[in-house]
């Protein structure tokens, strides 16, 4: 009953406040109208109250997020599916949506009636310019009576997960020179290295192609043996992020951050469907190991990036540590590595050149065109990212310097370029 009073809106408050005044006019004045109109201004609120609060709707809700991951900019369809599983028909039901204000808003509908058993479908769009992790639901349904005097709410405790990624620039199919690197030997290379009749075969498997017979084996084991399947290269690489709040500027989507992990999607999704393995750093350290698939690495690092903050870490160190160590001194420290940062000094400029051993591929993305600086201003900030540039491309990294993650397929197909060049000048 307290909740039912609580529910009483505008109207129902007002017919209630009208019929207690007239009573108490009618008393005071000894008029029985007044105190009959009075007396039926009151009531008429507490019965809609009664009747609302003894509403026995059970009602069952499902939400479909499509797709549930998005980059920034598109949109997104949520389809509700309300059923009244009582035996009753509904009334009138004013059903909202809680949805997040970066993503447009609340979604409200009204339904004059759910018939037994039956359900209805409801749909609304969604979008957000902003990457992150947003929370749409529950679901709140408001029961109402026909005069509109009592409003009750009800939840559910449903809620689904809209992850926002960052923008996915397209960036030219190919693979930069030199980037993939060994992780186990071909069947060709062991053919041509010891002869087709050291060939390892194994058992003959059901399906197998019979022009892949190994007869030598087969005649020797009394069994049909076949040759092995060529084992291909396993690529390796590793993406660096650079995190520090000092090493960038400006705010939002026009800012450096966010422009730095635009590029840092997009090329990690971009090597990643190219068959490449890859592991994840920022300057904290080591973000995201090395997933058992290819799309689930895919999946985690949109993931991680669509949530990404600036750090307060002002040093490379930690990250530049993390990355040596994973490389180790075996095959990996001959693999890819891609780093996005923001502003660099000459002394971090140097520390990163020193990552870079073997013969390894390894690519620098700048993100430049920071705020005016102190004393020298923005030709003081185009010097220092020059000299930074000068640094990497004398210690053999390639340097992508790019003002914005829409640049990044240009500077993209001329690092692939510059790569060809390298190799074809013999170095």
């Amino acid at each position: 009953m307290r909740r039912a009073l609580a529910g009483l809106t505008t109207r129902g408050r007002s017919f209630v406040a009208a019929g207690a005044t007239a009573i108490v006019c009618a008393v005071v004045l000894g008029e029985r109208d007044l105190l009959r109109a009075g007396v039926l201004v009151l009531v008429l609120p507490l019965l809609c109250m009664l009747a609302v609060s003894r509403t026995r709707y059970r009602l069952a809700c499902a939400r479909r997020l499509d797709p549930a991951r998005l980059p920034v900019g598109r949109e997104a369809r949520v389809d509700l599916r309300l059923e009244n599983v009582s035996r009753l028909p509904s009334g009138l039901l004013m059903v909202e949506d809680r949805v997040p204000y970066a993503l447009g808003g609340r979604a409200r509908f009204v339904l004059d009636r759910i018939e037994s058993h039956g359900s209805r479908q409801l749909g609304y769009r969604i979008r957000s310019d902003v990457r992150g992790r947003y929370r749409v639901g529950p679901l709140t349904v408001r029961l109402a009576d026909p005069f509109g005097m009592v409003e009750l709410v009800r939840s559910f405790s449903l809620s689904d997960t809209l992850t926002v990624t960052p923008r996915i620039v397209p960036l030219p199919h190919g693979r930069l020179s030199g980037a993939w690197t060994g992780g186990g030997d071909s069947v060709a290379r062991a053919v041509s290295a010891a002869g087709e009749d050291d060939v390892a075969p194994r058992e003959y498997r059901h399906g197998d192609d019979l022009r892949r017979v190994h007869w030598r084996s087969t005649a020797r084991h009394g069994e049909l043996m076949v040759r092995r399947e060529e084992q291909h290269f396993q690529s390796s690489g590793t993406l660096f992020l650079d995190t520090r709040r000092a090493a960038h500027w400006g705010e939002g989507l026009g800012g450096s951050f966010e422009q730095a992990v635009s590029a840092t999607a997009s090329i990690g999704v971009h090597l990643v469907r190219t068959g490449m393995s890859l592991r994840y750093f920022t300057d904290a350290g080591e973000a995201l190991p090395t997933a058992p698939s290819e799309g689930a690495f895919e999946g985690l690092l949109l993931d991680a990036l669509a949530v990404a903050r600036t750090s307060k870490g002002g040093s490379l160190s930690a990250g530049l540590a993390a990355l040596r160590g994973a490389r180790g001194g075996g095959r990996e420290r001959d693999g890819l590595i891609v780093a996005v940062f923001g502003a660099l000094s000459a002394e971090e400029a140097r520390s990163v050149a020193a990552v870079r051993r073997g013969a390894g591929t390894c690519v620098a993305v700048l993100v430049e065109g920071g705020p005016a600086q102190a004393d020298g201003g923005a030709d003081a900030g185009a010097a220092g990212g020059a000299q930074a540039a000068g640094l990497l491309r004398a210690a053999g990294w390639r340097v992508l310097p790019v003002r914005s993650a829409a640049e990044l397929a240009r500077a993209w197909t001329a690092a692939g370029k510059a790569g060809e060049d390298f190799v074809r000048d013999g170095a």
